[in-house]
């Protein structure tokens, strides 16, 4: 099941995102490369099949992958917070 991804994480992401966005692109693929290069390389395939922009396909693609992993890593938090 995949996690909620809640308004907090979704605003805390596009500013990430926004404030250089070619530059957060870039970081992502690099990121992607050593946490998980089969996805890295499906994304880059995949926005090289179609006719459309390649860049804007890659940039979604990389946005639903870190919103579902900070939402994950939110969920974890929460799941073992112990007072």
């Amino acid at each position: 099941m995949l996690p909620v991804i809640t308004e907090e994480i979704s605003q805390n992401v596009f500013e990430d995102i926004f404030a250089d966005m070619p530059s957060w692109r870039k970081k992502m693929i690099h990121y992607l490369k050593d946490e998980n290069p089969e996805i890295n390389t499906a994304i880059i395939e995949a926005a090289n099949k179609t006719g459309l922009d390649p860049k804007a396909i890659a940039l979604g693609a990389y946005m639903s992958y870190i919103l579902i992993e900070t939402a994950e890593k939110e969920s974890d938090i929460l799941m073992n917070y112990t007072e």
